[in-house]
């Protein structure tokens, strides 16, 4: 474009005495401008989306992370990723725990109303509200590698179940998070299932819940934020979070001495050993999205749930040997202590999928995957009376 074109253009474009963004009289001119310019003038012209794209839609996601953990800190980065990748389409705004929803409770509520447009939740914390999320997340003696999660949200049919069930809720499942496998804190050793009679810990309620008081353990439910002070004012004597990068970023180290892995060598726990999160948002928020936007958000989710177990994973081994300098002692329990517990928790696998409809449609997918021989996780013996 020569100097005088764009001399010409930007004469045509000055505003009018009345505050136009262009003379009426001047726009044929501007027009006849650019054709002269042949065309050059767009291509020269900052990118401008189209209709549809040029609206910034913005969501304020809330995770369970408090602020400051490593957690928090890999979810903080990523949503704050959207905005530049999107193209400016999305922006997600992150808030730690308790910044706009205080409690778990609260949370999955502001996502329902909309007072938050998403959520970064562990899974499992809504069986009180949906009994089949206690099998959208890894169970007690229950599928033990994050590969079998995955393969069974996105291979088996798993993910469009969930999603057909939190739709009755005003909600939409976009997809798992994998992070970590759960271990307990304990300010006294702890070698074995007796030993854990009488004890208080802090455990996640549901189907986990239900299997330790099999052994005589008093439960209670506490967000992340509050185990600290529970754990320093002896309130509880133990508490299960989850592995050991988030707890030393959380100072268990300072009020506890002991850590158990309720598993055998190769396994860091028989109870939770997935401990899955997710992305859930609220409907609306998410039908208003056009659909190659949606599509970009569930290709981000599986992205960074890798990027998330990672990145968590090695963290953990850092942060043990921080727990070992501090002075704690990790213990595990033997095979025959493995076996038992498993026993524990079969039975109650089944009370809670016969709960309603959906928890035994989920489970029921879950249950031929572990009678596969290919998996041979349990045997019709190990079923043998137990029915849904």
């Amino acid at each position: 474009m020569t100097v005088e074109t764009m001399e010409r253009m930007s004469e045509v474009m000055k505003p009018d005495t009345n505050g136009g963004t262009m003379r009426a009289n001047s726009r044929r001119t501007f027009l006849r401008t650019v054709a002269a310019a042949g065309g050059a003038a767009v291509l020269a012209a900052p990118h401008v989306r189209n209709a549809e794209a040029a609206r910034t839609h913005v969501w304020k996601v809330q995770s369970t992370w408090d602020a400051g953990t490593t957690g928090y800190r890999l979810f903080e980065e990523w949503a704050k990723s959207f905005q530049e990748k999107s193209d400016g389409e999305l922006e997600m705004r992150p808030f730690p725990a308790k910044a706009v929803a205080a409690d778990n409770n609260a949370l999955f509520d502001a996502v329902r109303t909309g007072v938050l447009q998403g959520m970064n939740p562990f899974t499992l914390y809504w069986s009180g509200k949906i009994p089949a999320s206690v099998f959208l997340s890894s169970y007690p003696a229950g599928p033990d590698q994050a590969s079998q999660w995955d393969t069974m949200f996105y291979g088996l049919g798993l993910l469009e179940m969930t999603r057909e069930i939190y739709q009755r809720f005003g909600l939409f499942y976009v997809g798992p998070i994998q992070h970590d496998a759960n271990i307990i804190h304990s300010k006294q050793p702890v070698d074995s299932l007796e030993q854990l009679r009488g004890m208080k810990i802090r455990l996640p309620g549901g189907m986990v819940a239900e299997v330790f008081e099999k052994f005589g353990v008093s439960t209670t439910s506490m967000p992340g934020s509050d185990i600290y002070p529970a754990l320093e004012k002896g309130t509880i004597d133990a508490a299960d979070y989850v592995g050991p990068a988030i707890n030393w970023d959380l100072g268990f180290a300072e009020v506890t001495n002991y850590i158990i892995c309720m598993g055998p060598p190769g396994q860091t726990s028989l109870y939770q050993p997935v401990d899955l999160m997710d992305l859930t948002v609220n409907m609306g928020a998410w039908k208003r999205l056009p659909e190659k936007l949606q599509r970009f958000v569930e290709e981000q989710v599986q992205t960074y749930s890798v990027h998330h177990f990672v990145t968590i994973q090695e963290a953990d081994l850092r942060a043990m040997a921080q727990f070992l300098e501090a002075g704690t002692t990790v213990s595990r329990l033997s095979a025959e202590d493995v076996k038992r517990f498993r026993q524990a928790a079969i039975p109650v696998w089944y009370k809670w999928a016969n709960l309603n409809a959906d928890a035994r449609r989920v489970f029921k997918l879950q249950l031929d995957y572990m009678l596969n021989p290919y998996m041979g996780y349990v045997s019709p013996d190990d079923v043998a009376g137990l029915s849904l």
